[in-house]
């Protein structure tokens, strides 16, 4: 976009918001997502605004020069950084989202078409990626044999009384892009999870579940790509009989993650996220987070109690019922086959399988 463009466009936005200056809002009154895309060789941080995505960072210094603002906090270019730094960010990021509402930023250099943009995984890298297992009575009963022990401890599985089993996958290892594809291990059974990834805007150590919310940032989707066992791998040692979580959860680029992260105040209620995980466009998990056995505060109790939680890590909240390992008899993922995962209000990440090379 030439020098004469941008002058242009400013003083066109200039006309509409000069006799509003002194009143435009810095209030979260215009809803956005936040993103980390790619454009002209370089990875961006973006607001989502309908079928636009914004430049953060660009956009606000044509916000700056078009109100005639004076000082103001210049925009990150990397997720977490917003993220450490939302509340001195966020009126400036609402005034943006205001401004632009309804603002036509055809040709402006700032602003792109989503659909034909390059989204990335909105954190690389956050600290921490810990996951929750057997977090739905369902899905947890569908995993064990009819009548086990383990049924009936899912079945009676109870928040109060009981701790979750949580485990981490490696941030740096196991992340990927929306749309980046999946190489399947040759003779490895690879299924689907969809899952709610609730993303920390604080430090939060020892945090009471009644003060949980207030840690969170905001909600994205991650798959917990799972490798439910199969050929080529030796033995475990015979002085552990339970599951090698490490293998199972842990393996490379297994958690693919994004689109989109939603600040929570945008978010009507937290407490329900209607989840679908489609496979080939047929769908094999329909789920609500309402039905949660460790709900948002509960799980942050639970891990801030062993270990410090910081700004942008994330907690993969659980998968419900429909799993391929539930089903009778199994199903597992081949290459040629696409993942998508869709929760209302996010948005919708897809990941396609391959063979390995």
């Amino acid at each position: 976009m030439s020098r004469l463009a941008i002058v242009t466009l400013i003083a066109a936005l200039t006309g509409a918001a000069g006799a509003q200056r002194a009143v435009l809002s810095t209030r979260p009154e215009t809803p956005f997502k936040l993103a980390a895309f790619e454009a002209a060789g370089r990875v961006r941080v973006g607001m989502v605004l309908g079928t636009r995505i914004l430049d953060i960072e660009a956009a606000n210094a044509v916000v700056v020069q078009a109100i005639d603002l004076r000082g103001g906090p210049g925009m990150p270019r990397d997720m977490r950084t917003l993220i450490e730094n939302y509340d001195t960010l966020a009126p400036s990021l609402y005034r943006m989202a205001n401004y632009f509402r309804e603002a036509n930023t055809d040709g402006a250099s700032f602003a792109f078409d989503l659909q034909r943009t390059a989204i990335k995984a909105p954190i690389k890298y956050p600290y921490n990626l810990l996951a929750i297992a057997a977090n739905y009575k369902l899905h947890a009963g569908e995993m064990f044999p009819p009548g086990s022990p383990q049924q009936k401890a899912a079945n009676d599985a109870d928040q109060d009384r009981e701790d979750p089993v949580f485990f981490a996958k490696s941030p740096r290892s196991c992340i990927i892009d929306p749309d980046e594809s999946f190489a399947i291990p040759a003779g490895r059974n690879i299924d689907w999870e969809g899952e709610l990834a609730i993303i920390i805007g604080k430090p939060a150590f020892k945090i009471a579940e009644a003060q949980a919310h207030e840690y969170v940032f905001g909600y994205s989707i991650m798959y917990d790509l799972s490798d439910r066992g199969g050929s080529g791998r030796r033995p475990l040692t015979g002085m552990f009989t339970s599951p090698n979580w490490f293998a199972g959860k842990s393996g490379d680029r297994s958690a693919p993650f994004g689109p989109f992260i939603v600040p929570k105040e945008f978010v009507k209620d937290p407490a329900s996220f209607h989840i679908v995980t489609r496979v080939n466009g047929v769908v094999k998990q329909d789920g609500d987070t309402r039905n949660f056995i460790w709900d948002e505060a509960h799980m942050i109790r639970y891990l801030t109690s062993i270990l410090t939680l910081y700004p942008g890590d994330v907690i993969s909240s659980g998968t419900p019922d429909g799993v391929g390992a539930g089903r009778k008899p199994p199903e597992f993922l081949k290459p040629g086959d696409v993942v998508t995962i869709d929760i209302d209000g996010i948005g919708s990440l897809r990941t396609p399988m391959r063979a390995n090379p």
